[in-house]
C-alpha cells in the first residue's frame, strides 16, 4: 500500500505535508504553436500576391479615362432640384438621369443633398427616382451635428 494520498505525501523528516496546486500556465504548447503558425504564414504569403508573373510590355498610350466624381443631387428649401450645378424640373429628372445612367458606368454614385427643411416625402422621391434610373449607389449627404 502506499503512503501517498490525494492530499498530500509523507516525508519521514516532516511528516504529513500537503501539497500546494501549481498556479502557473505552461506556455510552451502556445509558443510551439505560435511558432508553427508564423512559418506557415511566412511560407504562404508570397504565394498568395499574384497568380503568374509577367513580364508587361510598356506602351506610349494614355490610360482610358475614369469618371469616378459622384453626381450630386441638390434640393434647395424650396423645393428646387439642381442636378450638379443645373436647374433641373421634376418632370425633366427622370430623362436626364437616364440619359447620365447611359454615359456613364453601372456603379456611378449619386449623392442626394436635401435642405432639412424640406418633406421627407419630397427627399424619397428624389432618391426613388435615381434608383428607378438605375444608379445602385445613392446616398443622402449629411453634416456632422458638433457634440456638446
Amino acid at each position: 500500500m502506499s503512503m501517498r494520498g490525494q492530499q498530500g505525501s509523507f516525508s519521514a523528516a516532516r511528516g504529513w505535508q500537503r501539497r500546494k496546486p501549481i498556479a502557473d500556465i505552461n506556455v510552451t504548447p502556445f509558443i510551439d504553436v505560435m511558432l508553427v503558425l508564423l512559418i506557415i504564414f511566412m511560407v504562404t504569403a508570397p504565394l498568395l500576391v499574384a497568380g503568374v508573373p509577367v513580364d508587361l510590355p510598356s506602351a506610349k498610350a494614355k490610360s482610358l479615362p475614369q469618371d469616378n466624381t459622384p453626381i450630386q443631387l441638390s434640393v434647395d428649401k424650396a423645393g428646387v432640384i439642381y442636378l450638379d450645378k443645373l436647374v433641373v424640373s421634376r418632370l425633366e429628372l427622370p430623362l436626364k438621369l437616364a440619359a447620365i445612367k447611359q454615359a456613364r458606368d453601372a456603379e456611378a454614385r449619386v449623392y442626394v443633398r436635401a435642405d432639412a427643411a424640406l418633406p421627407y416625402g419630397h427627399v424619397i422621391d428624389i432618391v426613388s427616382e435615381a434608383t428607378h434610373a438605375g444608379f445602385k449607389k445613392v446616398a443622402l449627404v449629411t453634416t456632422v451635428a458638433a457634440q456638446k
